[in-house]
Parts: structure tokens; sequence; C-alpha cells
């Protein structure tokens, strides 16, 4: 008898379905990616975030592998009062943190901007204090989304 790793899904998970346009609160702007990339930190500061970590896919992806890809950024935003609520409820929850912030040059050319809609992972959180924060933090990325030109 086999026994299956730790980290392999149970059965039951193996036919689920992520639905990847749910998971994030978008936006077409009709701003330059540049210009984008500038508003996007200024925004999520009014709302009480940082960008800890900022990955340029565009560019490692060529250094790494050799590939053209698209303009792409990944931000990672922080709200410490949030952040630490939730890791004092449940520290596993840092798998999920920072709350990611992507801008991108989508396939028409338009710059799009997306955040990471923490609701997604509330729903299956046992703890109400997670819920609490994932509908706060989701109205602060919402306006920051909706700031955005």
């Amino acid at each position: 008898m086999t026994t299956a790793p730790a980290w392999a899904l149970p059965d039951r998970h193996t036919e689920a379905k992520v639905d990847l346009d749910r998971m994030g609160i978008k936006k077409v702007l009709g701003c330059s990616y540049e210009e984008a990339l500038q508003k996007v930190p200024e925004e999520l500061e009014k709302e009480g975030f940082g960008v800890l970590t900022e990955i340029d896919v565009k560019e490692t992806l060529k250094k790494k592998i050799d590939v053209d890809f698209r303009k792409y950024k990944i931000l990672g935003a922080c709200n410490p009062p949030a952040a630490h609520k939730v890791l004092s409820a449940a520290p596993e929850i840092g798998l999920l943190l920072p709350c990611n912030v992507i801008v991108y040059q989508g396939d028409d050319g338009k710059t799009v901007v997306s955040a990471f809609d923490p609701m997604q992972v509330a729903e299956f959180a046992s703890k109400p204090e997670i819920k609490a924060v994932a509908e706060d933090i989701r109205a602060r990325l919402g306006r920051v989304i909706d700031s955005l030109r």
C-alpha cells in the first residue's frame, strides 16, 4: 500500500475548479502601465497599505528563462493592523500575505490592475475575526481600484 505525500490533496478536492475571474477586484485603466505603477502605491497608502515587495515578472522571466513577456508587476501590499489581527487569529493565514496587487499590460495594450479579493479565503475561515478583517480589506482594496483611472 502506498501512502500519499503529506502535501497531496485529498481525492475530494481533485474536482475543484478555481474561478480566476472571481479571485480579484479588477479594472482596466485608461492610463499607461507606467502611470498606473506610480498611482497604485499612492492609492494603497491612502487606505493604510504599504508596498513591501515588487516583482517585475517581465524582467524576471527574461533573466531566468530568456522569455519575452508582457509588462507585469506584482506588488505585495500590507496593512499592518489588519495583518496583525489575522495572524494573531490564525498564524497559517501568513501563507496568503501580503495582499497581492498586479499591474499588467493586457493583450489589447490596455493597463489592467487587479487586487486579490480576501473574501475568497474568508468564506472558508471558521473564525469570525478573519471574515471581519477580510471584509474591511476588501472594501479598502475596492476603493483603491475604484480610484484608478
